[in-house]
């Protein structure tokens, strides 16, 4: 064999190892939806971090995470969804008012569409190993305030958004 082809080898093989690790820790995303403008538009280009709560620590309030849903897409698939972390386990979480409260407390939303959340919910108790998460366009969002989503559990979790790359003008650190 020549070292020519040799090395092409070498670098090939390099080159899926890298990328076979960049997978086990990143994941592309693509969003899909309105539900968290303003933060994230439609086709933003997101990348998670696939190991932040298994490695790095837990889920903190305001994490924005992409997790399987039993919600189907129209061509019948698994709908993964994009939200903020709201409420981590054992927080009480009611609604009241166009506020959402926290273990009694009026939670500071400003990264919400229009400054307030329309649903009264009354107080519920996030279960253990369990997270609450809401859209922050509260309007147009399926998150755990509707029965068909609920409560996330945590091992439900693809990953947590660290990075918008695209569109370039709006590249963010989360």
């Amino acid at each position: 064999m020549s070292e020519e082809l040799k090395e092409w080898i070498k670098d090939i093989a390099i080159a899926l190892v890298i990328g076979l690790i960049l997978i086990q820790f990143i994941k592309p995303t693509i969003v899909k939806e309105h539900s968290m403008e303003p933060t994230l538009q439609e086709n933003d280009y997101i990348f998670l971090s696939r190991q932040s709560y298994s490695l790095l620590g837990e889920p903190e309030r305001g994490d924005i995470v992409v997790f399987h849903s039993d919600l189907k897409t129209v061509d019948g698939k698994e709908k993964a969804l994009v939200k903020r972390v709201i409420g981590l386990p054992g927080d009480t979480i009611s609604i009241t008012g166009g506020i959402v409260y926290i273990n009694g407390e009026a939670l500071t939303e400003d990264y919400t569409r229009d400054g307030y959340t329309d649903t009264e919910m009354e107080e519920i108790t996030v279960p253990e190993g369990e997270l609450f998460c809401m859209g922050d366009n509260r309007q147009n969002s399926i998150d755990s305030r509707d029965g068909s989503v609920g409560c996330i559990p945590i091992d439900q979790v693809i990953g947590k958004a660290v990075l918008r790359l695209y569109p370039f003008d709006k590249i963010t650190v989360f």
